[in-house]
């Protein structure tokens, strides 16, 4: 049997951003013009932007300006970590990158989505955990609620859908374990 999906019972659920619609809407200005249209050597000031607005973002990040964090004050980076060119991290939930970690370009971290078998659709949010040392490679999709384990490599153009295990080098979609990652 089919859903009877009706969107007009979609409710948002009291405080999913975190903060209100004002700071919401002030953030997605500042990440629009101050943010995004910094020079690309300014990594300092885009670190400060990010706590500003509540990140917890370590020392040494570098954040490239045309990365994109829906709500900074859910977003926390590790030490020496770097965030790509085009990354979006789409931060309904809780996403914590871990130090030394890479998250390369046009990759996605995807925390929150819809219950497809709701008829009102609601929406969801887990958190994504990158943790230690790990790369993602280019253009990889990760799913709400994966950990990606320490010095995991996830491989270009791959999608995670469960959690992938500490010190291997993972591909696919799904993504799955290959092979150890050799230091």
């Amino acid at each position: 049997m089919m859903c009877d999906q009706d969107l007009s019972k979609f409710k948002l659920s009291s405080n999913f951003r975190g903060k209100s619609v004002f700071h919401v809407q002030f953030w997605w200005l500042i990440q629009s013009t101050l943010f995004a249209c910094s020079p690309q050597f300014m990594y300092g000031w885009r670190r400060y932007l990010l706590r500003l607005f509540g990140a917890k973002i370590g020392k040494g990040v570098i954040i490239r300006p045309s990365a994109r964090i829906t709500y900074p004050w859910k977003l926390s980076i590790g030490d020496y970590s770097w965030i790509g060119d085009h990354v979006d991290l789409y931060s309904l939930g809780d996403i914590r990158v871990g130090k030394n970690a890479v998250v390369s370009q046009k990759s996605y971290l995807c925390t929150g989505s819809h219950d497809y078998q709701s008829d009102s659709f609601d929406i969801y949010q887990k958190p994504i955990v990158i943790e230690d040392e790990a790369w993602l490679a280019t253009d990889v999709y990760i799913a709400p609620g994966v950990t990606i384990g320490k010095g995991a490599v996830i491989g270009a153009r791959s999608s995670v859908f469960k959690d992938m295990p500490a010190g291997m080098i993972c591909v696919g979609s799904p993504a799955v374990p290959v092979k150890k990652r050799v230091p």
